[in-house]
This record gives C-alpha cells, sequence and structure tokens, in this order.
C-alpha cells in the first residue's frame, strides 16, 4: 500500500516495525504517555507499560506479518484494516482479520486500540 504517510505518521514504517518485531521503533511512533490496547487485554499506558506488553505479546510466536487492506483517516483519528499472518513457534501459519483505531496528536499516537480476535493463534 503506498502513500500510507497519515496524519503525520507512516503508517508502512509503523507496521514494518512490528512486522520485525522491532519494539524501539514502534515505540518511536507512540507518544510517551500513549494508551495502548490489544483486544481485550487491559489497555497500558505509557512506554514503559507498552514496551513490556509487547515484549511479552512478541515471545508467544516467531513471526508475524501484516496486510494492509485499507486506511480510512480524519484530521486525528485514522483506521487500518488488513490481515495479519502468524508465524508460531513450531512453523505453522494461521491468517486473521484485524483493525487498528489510532488517535494522533502532532505526528505522533496516542490512542493505539486493536481490533482482533487473537484466540485461533493459540488454539490447539
Amino acid at each position: 500500500m503506498t502513500g500510507s504517510n497519515i496524519a503525520g505518521v507512516n503508517f508502512e514504517k509503523l507496521f514494518a516495525s512490528i512486522d520485525a518485531m522491532d519494539t524501539e521503533s514502534f515505540l518511536s511512533f507512540i507518544r510517551e504517555d500513549a494508551t495502548f490496547r490489544f483486544g481485550s487485554s487491559p489497555a497500558v499506558r505509557g512506554h514503559a507499560e507498552i514496551r513490556t506488553a509487547l515484549e511479552g505479546f512478541f515471545a508467544s510466536f516467531a513471526a508475524l506479518r501484516h496486510d494492509l487492506r485499507r486506511i480510512v483517516a480524519d484530521v486525528d483519528a485514522v483506521v487500518c484494516e488488513g490481515d495479519v499472518t502468524y508465524t508460531r513457534h513450531d512453523d505453522s501459519t494461521i491468517t486473521l482479520p484485524f483493525a487498528n483505531v489510532y488517535e494522533v496528536d502532532d505526528g505522533l499516537i496516542s490512542l493505539y486500540r486493536v481490533y482482533i480476535d487473537i484466540g485461533p493463534l493459540f488454539a490447539e
């Protein structure tokens, strides 16, 4: 997907940082006081809590790859829709649909919500 620099955030690079499981690069897109919620997990706030949550999540599988289908935006809110393929530690894969909702302030994400049913990733 091209032209994904919206509201001052380059979403292609954001998702590339996630797919690389590069927590520090990911955090460069996020305000220090941002709120992050993944699925039905409790929200976390600030870089330290987000870093801990991401590193724990990244350890639970071997790799991931996002395929962005659509980005919709207004002045300070962005929605990304697509599919994410996870590679488990046993090398099996599963592809799941997701939608992310962002609020952006001065080119940094202040609110990051991921909507996904992650259960199938961990199903036997």
